[in-house]
């Protein structure tokens, strides 16, 4: 998994812990996600959370990285 750290921002920018003991703790109750599940789709986000992931990622906006990085560590 990548380190914490490098997901911080984009925890913050959810609304969710940053903290590392957080960031991990979210990680690991809620993977592993099905491969064909898209991590803008997972059931646990919020429908802004989910829209914000969705929007920033075909948008390869600045965020992408680190919502590939979450999308890697939750599959």
């Amino acid at each position: 998994m990548y380190p914490p750290d490098d997901l911080q921002p984009l925890f913050a920018q959810l609304g969710l812990p940053t903290d590392e003991r957080g960031i991990r703790q979210f990680i690991a109750s809620h993977k592993p996600l099905a491969a064909d599940l898209p991590l803008a789709e997972a059931p646990f986000w919020s429908p802004a959370q989910a829209r914000f992931l969705h929007e920033q990622s075909l948008a390869d906006a600045e965020w992408a990285i680190a919502i590939d990085r979450l999308n890697l560590a939750l599959h």
